[in-house]
This record gives structure tokens, C-alpha cells and sequence, in this order.
């Protein structure tokens, strides 16, 4: 009899549901040779009742057998046990190969540092900063001295860096806001104001920007922009028409947005 085909390797075939138990289970089996199934399924931590389930699927696809009182694998079994662990082994090597353990980074130096000195790792305006202490959540020490504003080694990482979302807030301009006088003003106060970048979508929302005094506003790949600062804690405001509204929203559809405010310049209402 040949042995049943693994339809799925790896740890993709622990999904189904039973998979882990049954694998577990003809291991037991074939190392220890039970007569009984309630110590199998203490070791197991699972029900004696569903160490009996996987015995009759098991035996039913005949990969297990009792011989001599004894639950042993068959040579079916035996075969599908290795193949099986050996998918698994190779899957979990392929998925270890792609993960990175971090041990050395590079931060500015939020103050002068010492060499080997005790720092926290934090995102401030977007870029890693070292600054003195070791009770932040990432802690690391500097491989060399520097001073304030230095690009400075950090070694021997411990612990994860937060990244808190930061809001994309976007304000829009309708037609008749372009010819009012005060513009400027609200563009001041909406705009110019607030913390982060600023963007503009649009040749009429930039040109209102740079008179009302914002001159270093992004203007290309706007929607990217905010994406990526937003996932680094840097807050954006973005001016558009609202005749543009409805296709720059479309940008930030489709998995894991920037948390998103809409609001008229000028205006408290939320749309």
C-alpha cells in the first residue's frame, strides 16, 4: 500500500483540522509502542476522546495498527511519519532562513554619548534615535562615542522599537474657498499649524499652499508619502480640492490605511 499523499507540506498542513494531533499521536506510537491511550493524550494535552478520533482515522487510512496490544505505525505509517516531519523540517528551515535576528542598528544620537553607553531606541520624526537610559522598550549600547546628532552603532539589541500610527488628517478646498481673502489665514490655521508634513495634491491646492506660506509641501507621490510617514509615527496633512477628494481616497483603499480625517479647511464638521 502506498502512502497517503501529503496534498499539503509543511506547517501550511497543520491547518487541517486533527493534522497536529494525528502527527503527534503515530510519533508516540512509534517511539514509545502504547497499549493505552489516556497516557498518550496526558503527553499530548488533549482529550482521551480525541486521541481515539485520530486512532480511527489513522487506522482507517492505515498508517496505524495495534500489534500485539501495542499501537504501532505500519510501514505505511512509518513512511508517512518521515516524509511528513522531514516537509516539516524543511519548511521551518526555508521560513528561519528569511527571518533576520537584529543585533546591530544605526540611530541618530538624541544627546552626547559615550562609548558603551546605555541607550533607548525611539522613532522621532521618523528617524531611529539613541537617546541615554536602558528602560525604554529597545535598549542597545553605543560601539563608539558621539555626539548629538551623529549617525552613532548601537549594539547588542534587545526588545522591539514601537511604531505607533500617526494620523493622515486631509483638508479640501472647494472652488469658491480659492477666491476668498481669508484663505490664506485658514490655510494657516488648517495647514501650516499643524505637526509633520505638509502635502498638496493638485496645482490649485499647491499654489494656495505656497501663498499662504508653506513652502516646503510635498507634491508627488503624495498618497506614498503619507503611507510611509504615517507607519513611522510622522503625522501628514494633505490639501486637496474636493473635486480630487474621491481619487485620493481611492489611493489609501485596500489593506492596513493610515487612520484617516477628512475635514473642509475652516471646518469642525468631520465628513
Amino acid at each position: 500500500m502506498a502512502a497517503p499523499s501529503r496534498t499539503t507540506a509543511g506547517l501550511a498542513g497543520l491547518r487541517r483540522s486533527g493534522a497536529g494531533t494525528e502527527l503527534l499521536l503515530l510519533y508516540e506510537c512509534a517511539t514509545l509502542g502504547p497499549t493505552q491511550l489516556r497516557p498518550i493524550a496526558d503527553r499530548l494535552g488533549v482529550t482521551v476522546q480525541a486521541v481515539s478520533h485520530s486512532v480511527r482515522q489513522l487506522r482507517h487510512r492505515g498508517l496505524l495498527e495495534v500489534v500485539e496490544g501495542r499501537y504501532r505505525p505500519t510501514v505505511v505509517g512509518v513512511a508517512w511519519l518521515h516524509g511528513t516531519l522531514g516537509d516539516l523540517a524543511d519548511d521551518v528551515r526555508a521560513r528561519l532562513a528569511h527571518l533576520h535576528v537584529i543585533r546591530t542598528t544605526r540611530a541618530l544620537a538624541g544627546a552626547d554619548l559615550a562609548a558603551g553607553a546605555g541607550v533607548s531606541l525611539e522613532m522621532h520624526d521618523g528617524l531611529l534615535t539613541a537617546r541615554p537610559g536602558s528602560r525604554g522598550p529597545s535598549r542597545g549600547r553605543t560601539a563608539s562615542a558621539a555626539r548629538r546628532g551623529d549617525v552613532v552603532t548601537v549594539t547588542d539589541l534587545e526588545g522591539i522599537v514601537p511604531l505607533p500610527r500617526a494620523k493622515v488628517a486631509i483638508r479640501t478646498l472647494s472652488e469658491e474657498d480659492l477666491f476668498r481673502p481669508d484663505l490664506s489665514r485658514r490655510l494657516a490655521r488648517a495647514v501650516a499649524a499643524r505637526p509633520g508634513l505638509r502635502a498638496a495634491v493638485g496645482l490649485e491646492a499647491y499654489s494656495a499652499l505656497r501663498a499662504a506660506g508653506v513652502a516646503s509641501a510635498e507634491r508627488f507621490a503624495v498618497p506614498s508619502v503619507a503611507r510611509e510617514a504615517s507607519t513611522l509615527g510622522v503625522p501628514v496633512t494633505i490639501l486637496v480640492m474636493e473635486r480630487d477628494l474621491p481619487r485620493l481616497l481611492a489611493e489609501f483603499s485596500g489593506a492596513d490605511p493610515p487612520p484617516l480625517e477628512v475635514r473642509s479647511v475652516g471646518t469642525r464638521s468631520a465628513r
